[in-house]
């Protein structure tokens, strides 16, 4: 059979690789053309509704007035102006509403709803961005109902390729880890053989090996006629293989590349993809890394992107390292606001990722609680139960106290 040109070998791998790409790739796409969609229909919905100013606003503004006008007699002193204007207008920031001082077309542009079709599907919800009208309502809650779970299968499928990567990566290391010890432990053994080696040339003793099996066999001449004869049967039945393959009917050259070339049948092709699909999950499922390297990786990868988020909001390191991980584990309590959330949809890959991440963390953590309450369980099992040996049940019946018929029985 003719060898497979590097051309086809080449197409074959690239079509491949494509088909193993392409189940990650639509989930990928679907979330994103899903936010992009979002983003859309709430810049539109929420962009362009009317300022009307409610009741609540007017008696919020009012109220506010009349503070500051019966506290002008008080201009002189500055600490008790501050301390009462702080316990009157306390009560009335409570009732205060955000959307009364925003802009909609500044704060529902398109980026900034993109920002929020993001806290919506990954379940952050910092809470300073929310719908008013109640059409933007109503779809929020249908867009969140399907966009949640298009996330969490994201999530599901990156986290298997990031468990493949973790674990080749963590399992590699343990193979160069043995490889080190390996090496070691022989050139121990070969400095300790040196050793042994130049005593014995000191002692001037000699050892002569034994014959091997080959020589053994040479010195005998009814083995050298065997080895002749089987020789010319190999040569005899090569020359029969030769004379069929010369006889044997010609094969359609379409039919054979089809043959040679399986991964191009578009059943088999369809079929790997659907394998790809039901796959999803399984990879999480076998992680086995330590708690300890997942928990440094968190760490690292949250402290990252702490160092680079200072250069574009008002904050230090703590405060981007706090909002980072309040991020990542979809907390999102709201008390720390980005003013320029436009950048941080950038991040928007470092998140999905962080997310993955923090959920690997989050199941490694799970199975060794359960494993640990496991074996807690079976440790307090097994000590019942040598307990109940060490007692035996006469023991226990001779110390009950007597009945009245059996006392009289004893008697």
């Amino acid at each position: 059979m003719e060898q497979t040109s590097p051309p086809r070998k080449n197409k074959r791998s690239c079509t491949r690789l494509f088909w193993a790409v392409f189940p990650h790739a639509c989930f990928l796409a679907s979330l994103v053309i899903y936010a992009l969609l979002g983003a859309v229909m709430f810049s539109h919905i929420e962009g362009n509704r009317k300022i009307t100013e409610s009741k609540e606003y007017e008696d919020f503004m009012h109220s506010l007035w009349n503070i500051s006008q019966n506290l002008s007699a008080y201009a002189e002193n500055w600490s008790e102006v501050k301390e009462l204007f702080k316990n009157k207008t306390v009560p009335l920031l409570k009732d205060a509403r955000s959307e009364w001082f925003a802009n909609p077309k500044e704060q529902w542009s398109f980026l900034g709803s993109l920002f929020f079709c993001c806290t919506v599907f990954t379940t952050v919800g910092y809470g300073h961005t929310y719908p008013i009208t109640k059409l933007g309502k109503y779809l929020c809650m249908l867009y969140a109902f399907f966009g949640i779970p298009l996330m969490f299968l994201v999530l599901t499928d990156m986290g298997d390729i990031l468990a493949t990567i973790l674990s080749k990566s963590y399992n590699e290391f343990r193979k160069l880890q043995s490889k080190i010890l390996t090496c070691k432990l022989c050139c121990k053994k070969n400095r300790d053989t040196k050793d042994g080696m130049s005593l014995l040339m000191k002692q001037r003793i000699v050892i002569r090996e034994p014959l091997s099996i080959t020589e053994v066999l040479k010195s005998q001449s009814s083995v050298i006629r065997k080895s002749q004869q089987s020789r010319n049967v190999e040569i005899f039945e090569m020359l029969i293989a030769r004379e069929n393959q010369y006889l044997a009917p010609s094969v359609n050259k379409k039919l054979e590349r089809w043959s040679s070339c399986p991964e191009l049948d578009r059943r088999k092709m369809m079929s790997h993809v659907i394998d790809n699909f039901d796959k999803i999950g399984k990879e999480l499922e076998k992680l086995d890394v330590p708690i300890i390297l997942m928990a440094l990786i968190v760490f690292a990868y949250i402290s990252c992107a702490a160092a680079i988020l200072p250069n574009w909001e008002q904050m230090n390191f703590e405060e981007a390292f706090y909002f980072c991980f309040i991020t990542l584990t979809t907390i999102g309590f709201g008390d720390i606001h980005l003013q320029h959330p436009n950048f941080f949809l950038f991040f928007s890959l470092y998140i999905v990722i962080g997310m993955e991440a923090v959920i690997i963390a989050f199941k490694l953590g799970q199975d060794r609680l359960i494993s640990f309450y496991k074996n807690l369980i079976s440790y307090f099992g097994q000590k019942k139960a040598t307990q109940y040996k060490q007692a035996p049940f006469t023991k226990h019946v001779l110390q009950q106290p007597l009945t009245h018929s059996l006392a009289i029985a004893l008697k």
